[in-house]
């Protein structure tokens, strides 16, 4: 017993230094501490889903324990659960109004779209409209006021009587609100058979040869063809009013309508931003993923078929952040 008792004591002190010690060492941070751990979840306009869903995806790759939770339904949807709380951020492609920044509503531009008139392939005077297109006021007078009922109208061919069926969005949303805005209107004030959704609205149109629609950019276009998706074509607008579809108001592809869009050939409205926008200003893992997309994310707008924000535009959006 005589020759246990100091290797007892020896091993008790042994473990009382290490205790210490370890007490005296600074803990390395944690990846929660860091901002690189926990879920994000998001919801809101169509418009900015599929670019999102990159972003999520890219950012997932560089921090594993970051999950996200992400579905559409409409800027308005995006909206309303960004400044209810049910949501840490809210995608919305239109204007935030001044009601919604006096409830709280925080938001950043990350990027921009636009929105463009939609047809059927089939389309009964589709060369006429391909040669003229169409000037704002014609779709005003299909759109707002209903003057316009037959596509022979729209060409100057009377014999040609077949009825326009206009289609608008029954959810609120930035590209119906956007789309209007061009026509110097509110959503409200649409005309047309209302479908959820952008894909829906295509796709009505996709089923009715006289069909007319609009839809954001990227879902108009195919993502691996880069043309029109199969039964859908990109009414040309006569921006100019000079009687007939110029070279650059002509999108034969998604590489004309971002080159249009880039270069200002198109207009705004229907050229938009499109926003992530938080209640109040954002912090920890949400501050850090938007941040993120403002910087090392805007590697992949261009990719994903969208175009790029001025550089100045996204310092100024950083320093909102601040």
């Amino acid at each position: 017993m005589k020759t246990k008792a100091p290797r007892t004591i020896l091993a008790i002190l042994i473990f009382l230094i290490l205790i210490i010690t370890s007490c005296n060492q600074s803990n390395p941070p944690s990846q929660s501490e860091t901002g690189y751990k926990g879920t994000i979840t998001i919801s809101g306009a169509w418009a900015l889903y599929p670019m999102m869903i990159r972003w999520s995806e890219e950012y997932s790759q560089l921090y594993p324990d970051v999950m996200f939770d992400i579905s559409a339904g409409g800027a308005g949807k995006g909206m309303a659960d960004a400044l209810a709380g049910a949501v840490d951020i809210g995608m919305v492609s239109r204007e935030i109004f001044p009601e919604e920044i006096e409830r709280g509503a925080f938001w950043v531009s990350v990027t921009k779209d636009a929105v463009f008139p939609t047809i059927n392939e089939n389309n009964p005077v589709w060369e006429d409209l391909y040669q003229k297109g169409a000037t704002r006021e014609n779709f005003t007078r299909i759109f707002i006021t209903g003057d316009i009922t037959t596509w022979g109208q729209v060409v100057g061919r009377y014999d040609v009587t077949d009825p326009i069926h206009v289609f608008t969005r029954s959810d609120a949303c930035g590209a119906a609100a956007t789309w209007a805005l061009y026509l110097g209107a509110a959503q409200e004030d649409l005309l047309g058979v209302g479908v959820y959704g952008d894909p829906g609205l295509l796709d009505a149109v996709i089923k009715d040869p006289m069909g007319i629609g609009y839809n954001n950019l990227n879902y108009i276009f195919d993502m691996d063809t880069g043309i029109p998706v199969n039964g859908a074509r990109v009414f040309p607008i006569d921006t100019n009013n000079n009687g007939k579809a110029d070279p650059n108001e002509i999108f034969d592809t998604k590489e004309m309508a971002i080159n249009a869009v880039a270069t200002g050939h198109y207009p705004s409205p229907p050229t938009r931003n499109l926003n992530l926008v938080t209640q109040g200003k954002p912090s920890g893992l949400v501050k850090t993923f938007i941040t993120w997309v403002l910087t090392d994310g805007q590697n992949y707008v261009d990719e994903a078929g969208y175009i790029a924000l001025p550089t100045d535009k996204l310092e100024e959006e950083l320093m909102k952040l601040d």
